[in-house]
């Protein structure tokens, strides 16, 4: 009983300290959850896999004998390698994401009497995010003219998802097992994200690759004079910026619910056949009190200092303080259905087909600045800006494939693979958002080291996707997104 306890305040105490983002390759989805599916390519749905089931299908945590109590201790370190490129007159400048190596534990646990399985978990979900620094050729939207600018404009994403999890799983019957899990969701967002006077034109104007609105915008439109204005001749850049810096959360934080159901059917001794839908979450916007939006513009000096246009023009950058959410950021409802096979008492393979449903989340990725009423925000105090920006991602289709040998009575050693289509158009692709791997091998093993504990290993490579941004051609060039990875998991399981 005290061992149980100690699990539950390990699950308490990570709970509150959360968990690090993911740099997903399914979407934002991880292709695999926990190293023993992650080392069958992330098939898992209709055999037994630890607890990583709450993340997958939870009634295959009913596979247990009864009287059995599992612990799982979980670390994951992922590399993503992403580059953006951009062609120009003097050739292609290429930038590369110094968000290179991401840590991030996992914990569960679950207890079967004779008939009713239960416990608890903590999981990362998925994310997705970038790190371009200061020197890359996204940080300077206005290309050196603006004289301004001392240092240039750090751009970064990182988008991260936690669940903490409750599933009970019941043997219905010798064949037929069913499962379910609550989910407390927390999602957190930081965004540094510069852009040119080109790219938030659209969005006022031809609405190409969003939309912007608003009392901010129309104060600003007032002043812009390509728009008739008076005032500002030049907009050098618009710059949203709320980061907390902090590897486990998010600057915008909110958190909601979801949950899982899920059967494991037994066709004959050696196949079974499992089933799972996991549904759309319910989470709050992501807010944060503490956002800028710098717009960095050539001003007309006189109407700063005496409110009349004095036809004398300088750079300067205006910050504006205020408050970010972030609308309606959800996670995708999921389908999926598996098949695994004892082929020989040594050989074991089991496939899955899912679905992740993106068009239902991405849709668009909307913001609302309401700039705070101080006296520094000047004219723009008190205002707000409502900026969209278009996704239109598809829905993902992914198939997972894998098998595992029995090499030993002590070691079994997998190997996978994973397919799935690219959710992301490349109209609407952002060197920020990349989520275009589909392709991935992996190995992994699990080693007894005996008295009921084994170490679980996995080794994916996300093969490297490509997708191109298209542009418009003219003000917008075309920007071309690379993204690989590595994603090495360890698990300690303990039998209790």
């Amino acid at each position: 009983m005290r061992r149980l306890h100690r699990s539950v305040r390990t699950l308490s105490l990570l709970a509150l300290i959360g968990i690090a983002p993911v740099w997903a390759t399914n979407g934002m989805n991880m292709e695999g959850y926990g190293p023993i599916a992650s080392g069958m390519g992330g098939a898992s749905l209709a055999y037994e896999n630890g607890t990583a089931a709450l993340m997958n299908n939870p009634a295959t945590l009913a596979l247990i004998a009864p009287g059995q109590r599992r612990l799982d201790l979980a670390f994951g370190r992922l590399g993503p390698e992403v580059f953006a490129n951009v062609s120009t007159p003097l050739g292609v400048l290429k930038a590369k994401s110094h968000g290179d190596s991401y840590v991030m534990p996992a914990i569960g646990f679950i207890t079967k009497g004779e008939r009713i399985t239960y416990g608890a978990g903590i999981f990362a979900q998925g994310g997705m995010g970038t790190e371009f620094s200061r020197t890359s050729w996204l940080s300077d939207p206005s290309q050196g003219a603006n004289t301004a600018l001392a240092q240039g404009l750090h751009n970064r994403s990182e988008v991260s998802v936690g669940r903490f999890l409750v599933p009970v799983a019941y043997d219905v019957n010798e064949n037929l097992r069913i499962g379910v899990t609550g989910d407390l969701v927390w999602a957190g967002l930081d965004l540094q994200l510069a852009m040119s006077q080109a790219q938030f034109v659209d969005l006022a104007t031809t609405q190409n690759g969003g939309s912007v609105g608003g009392s901010l915008a129309q104060v600003f439109g007032a002043l812009y004079e390509p728009f008739g204005g008076t005032g500002i001749r030049q907009l050098h850049h618009a710059y949203f910026d709320f980061s907390d810096d902090s590897s486990m959360t998010g600057e915008a934080k909110g958190t909601g619910f979801g949950a899982k159901i899920g059967a494991v059917y037994s066709i004959t001794p050696e196949l079974q056949v499992g089933a799972t839908y996991h549904t759309k979450t319910a989470i709050s916007d992501l807010e944060s009190d503490d956002a800028t939006m710098e717009i960095a513009v050539n001003v007309d000096t006189g109407l700063l200092q005496t409110g009349v246009p004095s036809g004398q023009y300088a750079d300067l950058a205006i910050p504006v303080s205020g408050k970010i959410t972030i609308v309606d950021f959800q996670w995708p409802a999921t389908m999926g259905i598996g098949l695994a096979y004892q082929a020989t008492p040594r050989l074991f393979v089991a496939a899955d087909v899912r679905q992740i449903q993106w068009s239902g989340v991405m849709e668009d990725f909307s913001m609302v600045f309401d700039a705070a009423g101080s006296a520094e925000n000047g004219g723009f105090a008190s205002q707000s800006l409502e900026a969209t920006l278009f996704q239109h991602w598809d829905d993902q289709n992914v198939i997972s494939l894998g098998a595992a040998f029995e090499a030993t009575q002590d070691l079994i050693v997998r190997a996978g693979i994973n397919q799935a289509s690219n959710p992301v158009p490349d109209t609407y692709l952002n060197a920020l958002f990349p989520a275009i791997v589909e392709s991935h091998v992996s190995l992994g093993a699990t080693y007894g080291v005996g008295n009921g504990n084994s170490i679980n290993l996995s080794l994916v490579r996300g093969l490297e996707g490509k997708g191109t941004n298209p542009g418009n051609g003219l003000t917008v060039p075309a920007v071309t997104s690379t993204h690989a990875q590595w994603n090495l998991q360890v698990m300690y399981s303990h039998w209790l």
